[in-house]
């Protein structure tokens, strides 16, 4: 019989190295989320035109209960750009959705096609919400790229376009993507402190007056018509198209009161640099996203994305896991421990109520052919659907089946025990406890079915 119980364990052990392995999936959650980035420095304009065009595919989709949509900010950076808008979208109740182009994932896949198909002027990605809520902006995995040595944003940025470009021949990535940019067109203003200085112009004032006009300075609030109103001052768009335009503002000198134009004091030139910039573990870092390919895991994803920095980054480059990733992988291999632990939890307690180190190992012998049965299980499902993976709510299920096989086998214990305190021999009084146990089985499941 031990021969038996080893074959069925190097038989879950085979089963289990075949399934992929994964985190928490990605559920309906009756909302889906929308991403969209234009060329570098495009302007609002464009970008609300291109919203438009993605508002009439979200409306025509028969799943999509109601939308919202934010231009010039990107929810995935966290930051307000002019060329990025995002949009928020609420599907119909799941009542309503019976079929697999409602669930969710449909939905995602429907409206990415269209997209790529009636807007190719910019990267516009539809994705669902993380799995856990506060981890990430989006499902599928977060890696960043860390600058350790102190480059240029053009260098952190040419790292991450090659490591994109390795890990697009990876047939475990569906789709990887990074928003950060080193290349976005800007014009910097170099104040002349000399001159301002002779003027007698505070450089204060410059910089209040540029960030004013140009941006925009929050003046104060009013009370109209039982509603409050916030009070901004800016300058209207006609004037600050053109750098040529900053000799229309003018600053007062504090020595002689006079009103002194901007451009004599401000010189400017075109340079390139990025939108935003993020810190991570204080490097500069750049976020890379994406998705897993059908029919591989989350696991296989980021072994694969491993894989490709071992091969592709250059010693001071480095990345690590954030978000959900980050999670996953500090989980990786802990389900084999806390299954250990449960077991001897179970034979602690069983041990207790036999006052025996013995007949707890009858009890636990079971346990083998349910973990058995839940890998065959598994493994059998991924012929139907790759959707079946070894993740989180799978090794839930195989805790809680050490719990039901003991539940089974301890009866079948107990009534061994009785009838070999009888006299009865060890096989024979196996069997017959086997018999009574399932004796009350047998007519349940007749009343059930």
């Amino acid at each position: 019989s031990m021969i038996f119980i080893g074959i069925v364990v190097g038989l879950t052990v085979m089963l289990a190295s075949r399934i992929p392995g994964g985190f928490v999936p990605e559920e309906d959650q009756g909302f889906i989320l929308l991403n969209v980035q234009l060329p570098d420095a495009s302007s609002l304009e464009r970008t609300d035109r291109v919203a438009q065009k993605i508002e009439t595919i979200l409306a025509a989709n028969p799943h999509i209960s109601t939308f919202t949509t934010v231009t010039g900010f990107s929810l995935l950076t966290g930051s307000t750009a002019s060329n990025t808008a995002f949009f928020f979208v609420s599907l119909k109740p799941w009542a309503e959705r019976h079929t697999a182009e409602s669930h969710a994932s449909g939905v995602v896949a429907a409206i990415n096609a269209a997209m790529a198909k009636e807007v190719p002027g910019a990267m516009a990605m539809a994705f669902g919400p993380p799995p856990i809520p506060g981890l990430g902006t989006g499902a599928g995995f977060t890696m960043m790229l860390q600058d350790r040595s102190g480059n240029s944003p053009e260098y952190l940025s040419q790292q991450a376009r090659l490591f994109i470009q390795a890990a697009q021949k990876r047939p475990e990535i569906g789709r990887i993507y990074t928003l950060f940019s080193s290349n976005v067109p800007q014009i910097y203003a170099d104040i002349d402190r000399e001159k301002a200085l002779k003027l007698g112009v505070a450089l204060e004032d410059v910089n209040t007056t540029l960030g004013s006009l140009l941006g925009s300075s929050y003046i104060n609030d009013f009370n109209r018509f039982g509603r409050v109103y916030k009070v901004y001052a800016q300058a209207e768009p006609e004037f600050r198209r053109n750098i040529k335009d900053l000799s229309l503002f003018f600053v007062r000198s504090k020595t002689t009161g006079d009103m002194v134009p901007l451009d004599t004091l401000v010189k400017s030139k075109p340079i390139s640099g990025p939108e935003f910039t993020n810190r991570f573990n204080l490097f500069r870092s750049a976020e890379l996203g994406g998705i897993p390919a059908p029919g591989y895991s989350s696991a296989d994803a980021l072994k694969a994305l491993e894989e490709v920095a071992k091969d592709v980054l250059p010693p001071d480059m480095s990345y690590e896991w954030s978000d959900t990733s980050f999670q996953e992988k500090r989980a990786e291999g802990t389900a084999g421990i806390v299954f250990v632990f449960a077991m001897l939890m179970v034979f602690l307690i069983l041990a207790a109520q036999y006052e025996s180190w013995a007949l707890p190992f009858s009890v636990i012998l079971g346990t083998p052919f349910a973990v058995f049965g839940a890998f065959f299980s598994l493994w059998l499902a991924r012929h139907f659907s790759t959707s079946y993976v070894n993740n989180v709510f799978a090794q839930i299920g195989l805790i809680m089946l050490i719990g039901l096989a003991a539940k089974n086998a301890i009866l079948i214990v107990e009534f061994a025990k009785m009838k070999r305190e009888e006299g009865m021999d060890i096989i024979p009084a196996a069997l017959e406890g086997a018999k009574l146990r399932l004796r009350p089985i047998q007519p349940l499941r007749s009343f059930s079915a």
